[in-house]
């Protein structure tokens, strides 16, 4: 159920009237560009144009020239946000912009010891990365260890722990460079994604199982047709709300996440057409099972003991027809099922005996 998908080698070339109208819409009609949020979503669709290697005309990215050009200022103001500020820089720079400041920001960076302020390894992973982008290597004795150690503990994966998950992802965007390199991962830690995809394809999140996806195609691993599939619909089904953004949350990420594993697999990334202004854009309704199934699993305490074979029908007895059909999915969608069930079960209880 699964297809052996290569590392991308080629450049993906995105509609350059798409891409001018998102760049337009994220940089200048969403939010303030003293807002984090600005950073934060302006930060990830300028990195899946870079690491997709979109061809991209610089006159489409022009609405960010205002930011680029107080770039320094903004990153000596808001030092805490700097991982954002410098990945801005340095794409843009990569799309095409001319100045070349983003080697001076980085060695500001380095100079004043920014990163020893972070307290996660997934945070200094990223930084590092970021600043090796301009040839400023990073010491950090022990970090790709613990890395590698965190995601090698495949049972933790096996429960539903978005953080957990969206930590996985990216320690394998960073260890691969964005596909551009082999991130060594062992058995152990593919079988931590394979996990992870399960547990959020029984979920309907379409958000992490992207980033889930993407992560197998870096790693060299195995991406099931069933969650391909299933995701190039979600892709397809987003609505666009003109001017229907008004400064709260949206399902912007799951586009964004969406139209990146569509590049990676051939199609054409961004190709809905957006109107112009503060568009909102809205995921389609799913009909995730994960609640449900682990709801009966703690009412019936079927943790005690047994496995999938034993307990799948007690289980699907008590689930809508479209929630067991997600399930059955989900069970046809890759052989590790019934071992992740084995996790996803927690059978033993703390306490005495």
């Amino acid at each position: 159920m699964a297809q052996v998908l290569a590392f991308p080698t080629d450049r993906i070339r995105p509609p350059g009237g798409n891409v001018a109208v998102l760049s337009d819409t994220f940089a200048r009609q969403r939010r303030s560009r003293e807002n984090v949020f600005w950073l934060k979503e302006n930060a990830e669709f300028l990195n899946i144009l870079e690491c997709t290697g979109a061809e991209v005309p610089v006159a489409t990215l022009a609405p960010f020239e205002a930011f680029y050009d107080t770039a320094e200022r903004r990153l000596s103001f808001f030092r805490q946000y700097y991982r954002f500020i410098l990945s801005i820089c340095l794409d843009l720079e990569d799309l095409g912009f001319a100045g070349g400041k983003g080697e001076e920001m980085a060695a500001w960076v380095a100079g004043s010891d920014l990163v020893g302020a972070e307290l996660s390894d997934l945070q200094r992973a990223e930084a590092r990365r970021l600043l090796a982008r301009r040839g400023i290597m990073l010491e950090l004795p022990g970090l790709d260890q613990r890395l590698h150690d965190f995601i090698e503990t495949s049972q933790t994966f096996a429960l539903p722990n978005k953080k957990a998950g969206y930590e996985l992802t990216h320690i394998v965007f960073y260890l691969s460079e964005y596909g551009r390199r082999d991130p060594g991962l062992s058995r152990a830690a593919l079988r931590s994604l394979e996990y992870a995809g399960v547990v959020s394809f029984l979920d309907q999140d379409a958000d992490l199982l992207a980033e889930v996806c993407i992560a197998l195609r870096y790693a060299g691993g195995e991406v099931p047709v069933i969650w391909q599939d299933w995701l190039a619909a979600q892709t397809d089904g987003f609505a666009a709300i003109p001017q229907g953004f008004t400064g709260g949350g949206d399902d912007y990420h799951c586009y964004f996440v969406g139209n990146w594993l569509r590049a990676l697999t051939g199609g054409k990334a961004f190709d809905h057409r957006l109107p112009q202004g503060a568009t909102r854009l809205k995921a389609p309704e799913g009909a995730g099972v994960l609640r449900s199934l682990s709801m009966a699993l703690y009412e019936a305490d079927v943790a005690r003991g047994g496995d999938w074979a034993l307990a799948r029908d007690r289980l699907a007895s008590g689930l809508d027809p479209a929630q067991r059909n997600v399930l059955a999915q989900a069970e046809n969608s890759c052989a590790c099922f019934g071992q992740f069930f084995e996790g996803f079960l927690r059978s033993g209880h703390a306490g005495r005996a």
